[in-house]
């Protein structure tokens, strides 16, 4: 009786140190994935980031060429909404 009872002891300790395990395998997983999270987060941020800057110097260098692209790009909006509208009636 008191072997069942040292060996079941042993095997609690064995799950017990086996889960543990588990759980510093699993924890160390959740850590690595939100630390590759966090830099994805920062690397699109960076990216859109330079994306505006460059949108900003592009249009102080050719000031006339934005304009004509909003322009048109308005009137193509505008040109979709009408029809859209009409085609509802």
């Amino acid at each position: 009786m008191t072997v069942d009872l040292l060996e079941k002891q042993a095997a609690v300790n064995d799950i017990l140190r086996e889960v543990s395990r588990i759980k510093t395998v699993v924890t160390e997983a959740v850590d690595d994935g939100v630390q590759q999270a966090l830099r994805a987060v920062k690397q699109g941020r960076d990216v859109a980031e330079d994306a505006i800057h460059d949108a900003k110097y592009a249009i102080k260098r050719n000031p006339l060429q934005a304009m004509g692209i909003v322009l048109v790009v308005g009137v193509a909006i505008g040109g979709l909404v009408a029809l859209l509208s009409t085609r509802r009636d």
